[in-house]
């Protein structure tokens, strides 16, 4: 085996050539030849180099919150590769993860590429050599002590943690990565100066700035900035969601803990993980985005008991939320850990940030180069060995992009973010499976007025129900995959879905409609209960994993699976 900088890669060659030649799916982002690159004016074309410039070096800083070690072994792969094939094949797949470990979406455990090197409850966020109950343990003594403020900051989105003697202390992002986030506001100044639009020039400033003061303001005002463009040529995201930090919602299992928190007013808050995203607005797939848009508000008097929680989408006569698809040039940090799966599209800022609790907007983002990467060849396979003859000519891949529509535009309906962070770890279970249920059970009012058919609609819920089956069964780490889960087996028992006796999936629409709009209200109710242990036992009593779900994995499997992404930049 090839040893980098002390670690020996834990992987054969042998079994490297399969992930990569058999398992792993190439995602190309616009180059210099893009017909959209092309119509750009000369300054836009120059600005967004500097973007995808500034998406590099914010992806060593992902690689550092992720894990200790990935800076060290990704710099030792490289130099490896040049004269090592095992070397350059480990990089490849260290690429895809976008770090030494992480879940394929295939297998239980984690891949993890050197030996001895494992993946940790905190990432690097916090002391990898803390276990959960010396961190409950250190919070406590803190308060009792009267180091609140403190305590405030270490259960803050923004914070790396280290130890101070026998206590921990809170550095802010902007002072940790002092060193990056100067160069990355440097690149976005630079970007500013050639781009042509007033607006994105504006946000770029704003953001700039927030890269350089420790002051959750700044963050505020660059995201209050970027919610509302519109029309603007470019795209460009610092992206900060708090899914990979398993550590600080442990908080929420200790109630003696949570209480003595609740009194100091302090709500525990994961961590962020950085990503950048950077491309070309496309017009035409924006204006198709837009008039879901136009439905929100009458979307919002339909959500099941709507009348027990206000929802910031009935705010003024003005929808505070932009949409644009979007030609990507570069994917970089949180974006790139393709761990079981890529985004292709996101509705950011998340409840937790400042800009959405002091009223700010939000903007949804849809990745072109993402959706458009598919395999045809083994869509159709899946389609034989799993779904009865007279429902295949409902499947349709463009089918997925309405219904992501819809799952984005979910996450702004429904109970506000004191509803959902009060769910601890289940939180994003619970929230990722509403919007996905907002979006199913509130279909038909696209339908009514006219905005899809009704064969797209039997197209979507088809389409939704074959995109989720599973490949193997999922962690609590992976909320989307989970509420598949959930889903698939509500849908089963309520009958909406039947299989024969070969085991290939019918649907009964009717049944279906009522089946979604019930399995809606019931996470509503989840929500509403502010209760972890309500949020637990939704999930265990709809998550469960038996023989047809492995039945199904295993067929998945045999059709050929490609969970690794490699996502070529190349502007």
């Amino acid at each position: 085996m090839t040893t980098i900088n002390g670690y020996k890669i834990a992987i054969d060659e042998a079994t490297l050539d399969k992930m990569i030649n058999e398992q792993m799916i190439a995602i190309d982002m616009i180059d210099a030849n893009f017909s959209g690159y092309k119509q750009l004016a000369e300054g836009d074309k120059k600005a967004l180099k500097h973007l995808v410039e500034a998406g590099r070096i914010l992806n060593n800083v992902a690689l550092e919150q992720d894990h200790p070690l990935n800076l060290n072994l990704k710099k030792g792969l490289e130099e490896a590769a040049k004269e090592n094939s095992h070397a350059a094949k480990a990089l490849k797949i260290f690429n895809s993860l976008n770090g030494v470990c992480g879940l394929n979406g295939i297998d239980p455990e984690p891949v993890r590429i050197f030996e001895g090197v494992k993946e940790f409850k905190g990432r690097n966020f916090y002391p990898t050599d803390m276990s959960v109950d010396e961190f409950h343990g250190i919070i406590a003594k803190m308060l009792k002590s009267g180091k609140v403020d403190e305590v405030k900051k270490i259960l803050s989105a923004r914070s790396m943690v280290r130890r101070n003697g026998d206590e921990l202390m809170a550095i802010d992002y902007t002072k940790y990565f002092a060193e990056a986030f100067s160069k990355i506001a440097n690149e976005l100044e630079v970007a500013a100066h050639y781009s042509t639009n007033h607006e994105f020039n504006d946000f770029l400033g704003w953001q700039a700035q927030a890269l350089l003061q420790d002051n959750e303001d700044m963050d505020m005002l660059a995201d209050k900035h970027w919610a509302v463009m519109q029309d603007t040529p470019l795209e460009f995201t610092i992206s900060r969601e708090n899914y990979e930090d398993e550590m600080t919602p442990t908080i929420f299992d200790n109630k003696e803990l949570s209480d003595m928190l609740e009194a100091y007013g302090i709500l525990p808050t994961p961590k962020d993980m950085l990503g950048i995203r950077a491309g070309i607005v496309n017009k035409q797939g924006t204006d198709l985005i837009l008039t879901f848009k136009n439905q929100m508000k009458n979307l919002a008097k339909l959500m099941p008991l709507s009348d027990k929680y206000e929802q910031k989408i009935d705010d003024g006569d003005e929808i505070k939320q932009t949409m644009v698809d979007v030609d990507l040039a570069t994917l970089q940090g949180d974006y790139a850990q393709c761990r079981g799966g890529i985004t292709i599209a996101q509705n950011l800022p998340n409840d937790d940030k400042l800009a959405v609790k002091t009223g700010g907007g939000r903007r949804n983002v849809y990745h072109r180069q993402v959706r458009m990467t598919t395999d045809k060849e083994r869509a159709k396979k899946m389609l034989d060995a799993l779904l009865e003859k007279e429902f295949h000519q409902f499947y349709d891949e463009e089918a997925e992009h309405i219904f992501v529509i819809g799952h984005e535009n979910g996450h702004s309906l429904g109970p506000d973010a004191s509803y959902k962070t009060a769910l601890g770890i289940y939180q994003h279970t619970i929230e990722e499976n509403k919007a996905d249920l907002v979006s199913i059970a509130m279909m038909p009012q696209y339908a009514k007025t006219g905005i899809i058919s009704e064969e797209t609609l039997k197209k979507v819920y088809v389409t939704w129900v074959m995109r989720m089956l599973l490949k193997s069964k999922p962690q609590l780490i992976q909320p989307h995959r989970v509420g598949d889960l959930i889903h698939f087996n509500y849908l089963l028992k309520n009958k909406a879905i039947t299989l024969t006796e070969d085991n290939k999936i019918k649907f009964d629409f009717v049944k279906f409609e009522q089946a979604v709009q019930q399995m809606l209200k019931e996470t509503i109710e989840v929500q509403l209960s502010k209760s972890p242990k309500k949020a637990k036992q939704f999930i265990d009593e709809n998550a469960q994993w038996n023989d047809l779900h492995q039945y199904i994995a295993e067929t998945l499997l045999k059709l050929g699976i490609k969970p690794y992404k490699d996502i070529r930049t190349y502007l």
